[in-house]
């Protein structure tokens, strides 16, 4: 029991992980202009299927590299031709297109690749557990916890260092007076647009090595996302990061007592967070109105 509780608690924050860095790719495009971007999970499986066709002519680590980077230029031309029209008005016009454009992204992706499960390969050495006892800990796995900690702490150091970042930082809380400023607003929205569509094309690449590889990978993450930035807190990035690990950690814990259970304690755990807390665990007063 103590094995299996150990192997679904590690899955769980592996899952977590995905959550948070779609999450925190979502809240960051959310946060800075206004865009509910229902489409980020149709560009987290562009970047798993752009390195699923790059592997066979570059190897894993380049496609690794590569993928959410091409995804990312993906993005930025969504965000030039369609995304950038709807800056300014009612955040319904963005859900509205980008709920749109989530089908026809998996409708592409089904009509380019077929809709059947591709295997996503991953070098065979790091599939091999690392322990015998705990068989669950294989390299990859380890591999994944550690790149994600890495573009994690990579990330706050960004926003929180670099002059770009505390641009985007600032813009979050009053983007027009970073605009009276002399900062090229659109500029900002571009940038940060593309930075939140890399973080989904790496999150592809890795889900796909462990989930597998089907036209639906986004689609079935990009709820548990949303909701990991509303327990979190709107406008909180670190809130956004710890609610994508929670839900993970709860609904991986959860499959070992209650499997039929494991999808519907996402819900309940947001729904007891924003009845105690309503601007969520991180969340700020007066994010929401």
């Amino acid at each position: 029991m103590t094995e299996l509780i150990l192997y679904n608690a590690f899955n769980g924050l592996i899952i977590g992980a995905f959550y948070a860095l779609m999450a925190l790719g979502l809240s960051m495009i959310l946060n800075l202009s206004g865009v509910i971007n229902f489409a980020h999970g149709g560009f987290l499986a562009i970047g798993a299927y752009l390195a699923y066709f790059m592997i066979p002519y570059v190897g894993f680590w380049p496609a690794l590299a590569l993928a959410p980077l091409a995804t990312a230029v993906i993005g930025l031309i969504v965000e030039r031709v369609l995304i950038r029209r709807l800056y300014g008005r009612d955040p319904l016009y963005s859900l509205l297109l980008t709920f749109g454009l989530a089908f026809m992204i998996e409708d592409g992706t089904r009509f380019l690749w077929g809709p059947q499960t591709l295997p996503f390969a991953v070098p065979a050495w790091l599939n091999t557990p690392l322990s015998q006892t705990f068989f669950f800990l294989t390299a990859y796995r380890l591999f994944m916890v550690v790149l994600v900690v890495g573009v994690v702490a990579a990330l706050f150091l960004f926003l929180g260092r670099s002059r770009t970042g505390m641009r985007i930082r600032a813009g979050t809380r009053d983007l027009e007076t970073v605009g009276a400023l002399g900062v090229n607003v659109r500029v900002l929205r571009t940038l940060n647009f593309g930075l939140g569509i890399f973080l989904a094309g790496l999150a592809g690449v890795l889900a796909a090595g462990m989930l597998g590889l089907d036209p639906t990978l986004g689609g079935s993450l990009i709820m548990p996302s949303f909701v990991a930035i509303i327990v979190g807190g709107l406008g909180s990035l670190p809130g956004t990061l710890l609610g994508g690990l929670l839900i993970g950690l709860a609904s991986g814990l959860v499959t070992v007592f209650f499997p039929s259970a494991s999808e519907a304690i996402i819900y309940v755990i947001m729904g007891l967070v924003l009845l105690v807390r309503p601007r969520g665990l991180l969340g700020e007063e007066g994010r929401i109105q």
